[in-house]
C-alpha cells in the first residue's frame, strides 16, 4: 500500500476530507488508513461538496475488494492499483468515479517547498526591473488558471 501514490497514511477522517476539499473537484481521491477498523482502509471520494468513503481491504486469498453501493455485486482484484483503474469508470457503485487522484508524493512537495524565497528577497517588493516586468505575466497566468478550472467546472457540474 506504501508504493500507492494516492495512500496517504493513517490522517484520520477530518484530513482526508480537508485534503479533498482543498483539491475542490469531483471526483478527486485518496486513499487512507480506517479510523475504526484495524488493516482496513478507506477510499474516499469528492462529490458534490461530500466526502464519500469505501471501506476497502485485502481478503485471506490476498485479492483487494471494496464495499460499494448496496445491490452491486462486489468484485475482487489481485492488486490495489487494479481496483482503482476499475473504479475510475461510471456506474461501478461508487457516488462518483475516480477521476483526479490527490498523491500523497504530491502533498510532500509541496509542503517541503519554501514559501518565501530563500535568497531575502520580497515577493511583493522586486527589486529588479527584470521582476518588475515579469510579474504581469505571472498574474496572467494566475487568470488563465482561474478560466480553465471554471470551464472544467462548468462541464462535469
Amino acid at each position: 500500500m506504501e508504493n500507492l501514490p494516492v495512500y496517504h497514511g493513517p490522517i484520520g477522517k477530518e484530513e482526508g476530507e480537508r485534503r479533498l476539499a482543498q483539491d475542490g473537484r469531483d471526483g478527486c481521491y485518496l486513499v487512507r488508513n480506517s479510523d475504526t477498523v484495524q488493516g482496513v482502509y478507506c477510499l474516499c471520494v469528492l462529490c458534490k461538496g461530500y466526502v464519500y468513503t469505501y471501506r476497502i481491504h485485502k481478503d485471506d486469498a490476498g485479492s483487494w475488494a471494496a464495499e460499494t453501493t448496496p445491490g452491486v455485486d462486489k468484485r475482487y482484484f489481485r492488486q490495489i492499483k487494479n481496483l482503482i483503474a476499475a473504479f475510475q469508470a461510471p456506474g461501478q457503485g461508487l457516488a462518483m468515479p475516480l477521476l483526479f487522484p490527490v498523491t500523497a508524493q504530491r502533498r510532500a512537495r509541496a509542503q517541503a517547498e519554501p514559501r518565501t524565497p530563500t535568497d531575502g528577497l520580497s515577493p511583493t517588493a522586486p527589486t529588479s526591473p527584470f521582476l518588475q516586468q515579469s510579474r504581469p505575466h505571472a498574474t496572467q497566468g494566475q487568470k488563465n488558471r482561474n478560466k480553465n478550472k471554471k470551464e472544467v467546472q462548468q462541464a462535469f457540474g
